[in-house]
This record gives structure tokens, sequence and C-alpha cells, in this order.
């Protein structure tokens, strides 16, 4: 089974890191017993299937990026690891429409004493706003996540979203209404799985309402 110790070998994360980390994963199943926050199965292999998961966009965010959204935050994955990850050097958001997840971003946030900001609102209502990363895991299909990305996208901006087996159906389809840059890049922790990294990404054909 693959353990903390191997998530930091994977990843040559500091001590610190790894047992803030190690906290974030206990409040998870302390929670999870309680509210369901991600699906009971998957804890079994917690470190794989959410932590390095999230963490292997790390190495895909700019060096020069000091902000980053994560659209659907959930339970945090992906970016309450990466604000873990990058505390000090880049500012991270998370939307989350949910309030018992609200509820328990803000716990660990406070447990850690790890500064996000944590916004209690639907992605197609927020305000508009411009961030250097947008991040999204399980969130929605690629046309409707670009349709909630564009709004805290600039013309530099890097979209990554993590996708499953369905990833090249997905783009696909989002080709149809989405001129786009995409690059492929093979996920870490599951062999059907893919990062999509998008920029410079445009409306090219309005969708029929039906």
């Amino acid at each position: 089974m693959f353990g903390p110790d191997d998530f930091a070998a994977a990843e040559n994360v500091s001590r610190e890191t790894l047992a803030r980390l190690k906290a974030y994963v206990g409040l998870l199943s302390d929670w999870n017993a309680r509210h369901n926050l991600v699906s009971e199965g998957s804890m079994a292999d917690v470190w794989r299937r959410h932590v390095w998961d999230s963490a292997q966009l790390a190495p895909l965010i700019p060096p020069s990026a000091s902000t980053l959204a994560d659209l659907g935050a959930g339970a945090g994955f992906p970016g309450m690891v990466l604000a873990l990850l990058f505390e000090g050097r880049v500012k991270v958001t998370l939307f989350e429409a949910t309030n018992k997840k609200c509820a328990f971003l803000r716990e660990v946030a406070g447990r850690l004493g790890l500064e996000v900001d944590i916004r209690n609102e639907r992605m197609e209502t927020a305000e508009d706003r411009k961030f250097d990363v947008v991040t999204a895991r399980a969130c929605a299909p690629l046309s409707k996540l670009l349709d909630y990305a564009q709004h805290f996208s600039g013309k530099n901006t890097v979209c990554l979203f993590l996708k499953g087996e369905n990833a090249e159906a997905e783009l696909t389809e989002a080709s149809k209404f989405w001129r786009m840059k995409v690059v492929r890049h093979a996920s870490r922790t599951h062999d059907n799985s893919v990062i999509l990294e998008i920029n410079q990404f445009k409306v090219v054909k309005p969708k029929v309402c039906r």
C-alpha cells in the first residue's frame, strides 16, 4: 500500500510538510466518517488516490505563479495540498459550493495555520477574477469546466485539470466549442488518467440551449 513515506520519497517533501499533510489526512479521516467528504473506499489508499494525485500538479505550476484558484475544491484536492506545498509562495483560493465541505476546509486551514481563501459560492456566480493558475479535479466535463475557468483566467493563465479515462472524449466534445492549446501529461498515480494543461482558450461556437 502506498503510504506517507512512499509519498515523501516520490515528491521529496520536507519532514515538516509531511507532518502537516499527515495532520490533514487525519482530519479528513475523522470528518469523512461523519460527513462523507470523499468515497469511503478511497480512504484506504488516500495517499496515492488523493494526496499524491494532487501533488503531481506541483511541477507544472510556473515558477512565476503567485495566485491559484481551485474550482470545486471538495475536500481540498488538489487545492489544499498545493497550498501546503507552495505555502508562502502561491496564494490559493478554494471555490466550493457545499457548506459542509467549506466547514472542513476552514477546519484544516485553522488547525494547520494555513492562509487560504475559502469561497463558499458557486463558480458560475462568483465574481470574475484573474489567477495565474486554475486547477480542478473531478469537477465537471471539460467543456463545462472551461465555462467556469474563463471567469478566472487571463491571457497567461495556465489551467491544470486532472482527468480520467474519458479525457479524450471530453477533449473532442470541448473542441466543438473552444479553441485551446492543450498539453497532455501522463498521470503518475492512475494508469488511465491524464493531466490536461490548457491555456489561451476561447469560445469558437456558442452552445445551443435545449
